[in-house]
This record gives structure tokens, sequence and C-alpha cells, in this order.
């Protein structure tokens, strides 16, 4: 008989999930900065207008945050704005209390203009935040940088000297592309998300992870292809999370219908099911990933292709469908020292049969999981996300895509091989 293992959000849990209480509240989405200090200090850049969308994108995340900020700052945002968003007091100027010494386990500088870096680099303390800076840096607490300013003054051969200086192991600057003849700031989800990546990074285990992703598609003739069904949700969902988490990931996507949340650093893509099958090998065979999340819709029969464009105008066509090469029986060779994670997909009539096929595709494969879904609960119309089944016949009941998150993740520690 399979044993069944029900996981609920708590408080004291993996993941706190609730409602937003009151005008300060935020709903709380993830755990990724759960129980961390985070000292976010605000420089007198224009896009200080956004520190509040930060502060709070920070709480989203569990973060306990401590805000400083310069004069300058206080001429584009106020100090109550700042308090509410961060639901913290704010240090504008010294105080008795040197709440700039105490002990934090990220600082984000955001704006981060060009006169604090070259202050923080050359030894010159003249506020607050310029010594919680200078106290960082003596500890090795992790800096996040986040420049904002006209292309004209970040290309500066100076600015781009202080840039290069101030990064090392535990500082790092985040610059986003140019638009409109600036590099403006990034967007608050991105910010908190690279702030989370690096915090994280520094936890032991961290794993290289590929994510295969949204559905594959395979063309009948040059206009038109056979297409399954796939948002890609659930893969970005996935990859967030771990990269969140400080973890490597490399993202393989088919064609999705949805967005990640930030912009990923590794992110491949291939639409059909040979191309998706080669990129992967390629990185089995050279990079050699800790684990593999097999969470793409992949075509199971292919249409032979014909050259040019069908005609219109005939009452039928014939299509003949043949067998694709199955992703998991092709990168078994090659990857039998991984974590492996598969997904299964049936109809509604029998969550039994689902069940029993994701059994035999664990043993087929030599999988370490099987995400097994009805296609109902893709669609969220019964209150339950998931299961994931181990070899050992245990099931794990999963209500929501964060929490399928956290399961997978600790799979990793449980189930390394």
């Amino acid at each position: 008989m399979n044993q069944i293992f029900p996981y609920r959000l708590t408080h004291n849990g993996y993941i706190i999930s609730g409602t937003m209480s009151g005008d300060l509240g935020v709903e709380i989405i993830s755990d990724s900065l759960l129980g961390k200090k985070v000292l976010f200090l605000v420089t007198g850049g224009i896009a200080a207008v956004d520190s509040v969308r930060v502060s709070r994108e920070l709480r989203r995340h569990g973060a306990d945050i401590n805000c400083m900020m310069t004069s300058s700052a206080k001429n584009i945002i106020s100090e109550l704005a700042l308090s509410w968003g961060s639901k913290a007091e704010v240090i504008s100027d010294w105080n008795h209390e040197m709440a700039q010494l105490n002990n934090y386990d990220i600082i984000l500088v955001a704006p981060a203009t060009r006169n604090t870096i070259a202050k923080h680099i050359n030894g010159i303390i003249d506020s607050p935040l310029i010594m919680a800076l200078s106290a960082a840096k003596g500890n090795n607490t992790p800096i996040l940088f986040v420049p904002s300013m006209h292309d004209d003054l970040f290309n500066d051969s100076v600015t781009q000297s202080l840039i290069e200086k101030i990064q090392d192991k535990y500082s790092k600057v985040l610059v986003e592309e140019s638009t409109e003849g600036r590099r403006k700031q990034p967007s608050a989800k991105t910010i908190v998300a690279e702030l989370s990546n690096f915090l994280n990074s520094f936890r032991k285990n961290r794993k290289k992870i590929v994510v295969t992703l949204g559905a594959t598609k395979q063309n009948i003739d040059s206009v038109r292809s056979i297409i399954n069904y796939s948002s890609g949700k659930t893969g970005w969902d996935l990859c967030e999370y771990f990269h969140m988490m400080g973890h490597e990931v490399i993202c393989l996507a088919g064609n999705t219908t949805t967005s990640p949340n930030f912009p990923l650093k590794d992110v491949r893509i291939a639409e059909k099911p040979d191309e998706m099958l080669l990129i992967a090998l390629d990185i089995a065979k050279s990079e050699k990933p800790d684990v593999w999340i097999h969470s793409a819709a992949v075509l199971d029969y292919v249409p032979q292709e014909i050259e040019g464009k069908k005609p219109s105008g005939e009452k039928k066509w014939s299509i003949e469908l043949v067998e694709s090469k199955k992703h998991l029986s092709e990168l078994l060779p090659h990857t039998t020292d991984s974590i492996r994670i598969g997904f299964k997909l049936e109809t509604d009539n029998s969550e039994t049969k689902l069940i029993e096929k994701s059994q035999n595709i664990l043993d087929k494969y030599s999988l370490t999981a099987v995400v097994a879904n009805l296609i109902s609960e893709t669609k969220g119309r019964n209150g339950k996300r998931c299961r994931i089944i181990y070899p050992d016949g245990k099931i794990e009941y999963i209500e929501n895509n964060l929490m399928m998150a956290k399961a997978i993740e600790r799979i990793f520690y449980h189930f390394t091989r």
C-alpha cells in the first residue's frame, strides 16, 4: 500500500503564505529571504522613487529590513514613504544606537550613485550609510550595488574603474541594459531575485540544475505545425525558485505562452523535440548537471514534414505520425550520476492509473521521483496541484507550484546519488 505524506503551509514550515494585514501588510510569496536581516541603503539617484516598491518586494520574500538613506535621497523620497514600504524606522543621520554597525546578512544599495561607490572605495566615511558599507566590507557581509545613471556617466572611464574595483567575492554589481540613453534601475522583482540568489549562493550544497519546460512542436509543412499544450508556467516557476535559492539554473525552454517574472541568466530555446534533445544531450555530456527536472511537454508522436506548403482546397489531408525519441531514455546513459525528476500527465479518469503509470516510468528510466498530474489539477480546479511519487511507494501531495519547488529541493539532499 502507498504511504501518504500530506504537506501543508505553516508559519514554522518551509513556506509562509497569507493575506495582507492592515495598510502595511504584504502577501508573503516565498521564504527565500526568510529570517534574513537586510540593510536597504537608498542614495540620491532619481531611481530612489522606486524604493517603496523594492522594500515591499523584499518583505514579500520574508526579509527583515532596516533602512538608511542619504540626505540627497531625502530630496527625492521622504523618510515616511520608505518607512511605510519597509515597515521599519529609517536612519538618515548619526545617532547613539549606531545601527549601521549591527550584523546584517546582506546589504542592498539601490540606487547606488557614483559618489557613494567612490566614497566606499576610498574609505571616506561622512554618513551612517557609508559607515555601514565599511563595516559590512570588514566582516565579509555580501553587498549588492545597483547603479542607475545616464549612459554618458556610466560609460566614463572613472565610473567603469570604480565598478571594476568594487566587485569581489562579497560585493556584486547589478546593472540593467541601456534604454533611452540611461542605465535604469531594474524592476523590484529583478533586484530582489538577484539579491536572493547572491545571498543564498553562499549556502552549502548549491546545485547545477536543468529544467526543461514548455511545449514542443513539429512542422507539418513550411507554414503549419502540430503542438501539444503547455504554457510553461510550472517550469518558469521552478526556475525562478531555484535561482532565488542560489542554485545555478539552465532553462531549456520550448514553446511557451507565459514568461518569467524576472530575467533568468541561462535560457536556451528549443521548440522542436529533436532540437531540445540535442541540446539536452550536449548539456549532459559537457556540463554534467547535478539535477534534471523534465517538466517540458515533449511530443510523443511527430509528423513527417513535407517540403513547401500543402496547397489549400483539398478536402482531405492524411498525416502520418511516428513515435518520437524518448528524452528520458536517450539521456539515461549520460545522467546516471544525476538526480532526475520526471513529469507524468494523465486524464481525469483514474488517479490509480496515474500512480501506476508513474511508478512504471520510475522503474523504466531509473528516476529519482515523478511529479504526477491529472489534467484538472494543472488548471487548479480541485485544490490539489499534483503528487510526487517516490521509488519506495511514498506519495507526497502538493497544493501549488511553490510547494512543488520546495519538495523537489528537499529531494536534492535526501536522494543524492
